[in-house]
């Protein structure tokens, strides 16, 4: 059992030591440049530049990213798929961000979600594939390892 808990706590360090901490603006290539948004005072929740480029580079980091969710599927106790979206309300009250600005998150066991109004930290393993769902087209995906409160 102490070998266990030991090789646990060193591969705890280990992820930790080789995560890469991503903000928003690190996921957009630098020489992209968006085309004006249109705003649309119709209500309509269309989602814009779709053809937004990810960062390739990106693909297979593990990575921390703050942000928060827009859960997709679970129960009361555990959610396993969502959105993880820079701003509150975005795909739910305001229109999708650009695909390039949209994480999908799978956690195979599912994670405790406390709740949806406070940001939070997910760490997993970052991917450029994209995913589509009814409510956004999204660029990148990531296979969650944990969910933190965001600690600014």
């Amino acid at each position: 059992m102490k070998k266990i808990l030991i090789l646990i706590y060193f591969l705890t360090v280990s992820v930790q030591a080789e995560t890469l901490e991503l903000f928003w603006e690190d996921m957009i290539p630098k020489d992209y440049i968006a085309p004006q948004q249109q705003v649309s005072h119709d209500g309509s929740m269309v989602q814009q530049n779709l053809d937004a480029p990810v960062v390739r580079s990106l693909n297979g980091k593990v990575v921390k990213i703050p942000g928060f969710i827009v859960p997709l599927e679970g129960d009361n106790e555990l959610t396993r798929e969502f959105l993880l979206v820079p701003y509150f309300g975005a795909c739910i009250h305001v229109p999708p961000p650009p695909p390039n600005q949209i994480v999908y998150v799978k956690f195979s066991g599912g994670v405790p979600i406390d709740n949806l109004y406070d940001a939070v930290w997910v760490t997993g393993t970052l991917s450029t594939d994209g995913w589509e769902g009814e409510i956004a087209n999204v660029g990148y995906s990531l296979t969650g390892i944990s969910v933190t409160p965001y600690d600014g």
